[in-house]
């Protein structure tokens, strides 16, 4: 999951995907696996990088990559619940 110089990865062991510019971590969406959905309680960037468009960034790919596994989401962040609502494609996620 790479975009234009970040990557997000999915941090299994921690339960988060991960946001990374270059080799700096700065970004984290945490989540719960469950049978048939995947809960997102919390997403986080950091301070300094905040308004530039990460979060978007970070949450897209995480949403891609759960669309890709079958599950269902549901959305307890706050900008988990934003994002899907400004972004309709992703609508048909929400458990």
């Amino acid at each position: 999951m790479e975009t234009l110089a970040n990557v997000v990865r999915n941090n299994t062991e921690r339960s988060r995907y991960e946001l990374f510019d270059e080799d700096r971590l700065v970004g984290i969406a945490d989540y719960e696996v469950l049978p048939d959905r995947v809960v997102f309680p919390h997403t986080e960037i950091v301070p300094a990088r905040r308004g530039q468009g990460l979060g978007a960034e970070l949450v897209g790919a995480a949403l891609d990559d759960v669309r890709g596994s079958g599950r269902r989401v549901v959305p307890q962040c706050w900008y988990v619940a934003e994002f899907i609502q400004d972004n309709p494609a992703y609508a048909e996620l929400v458990a």
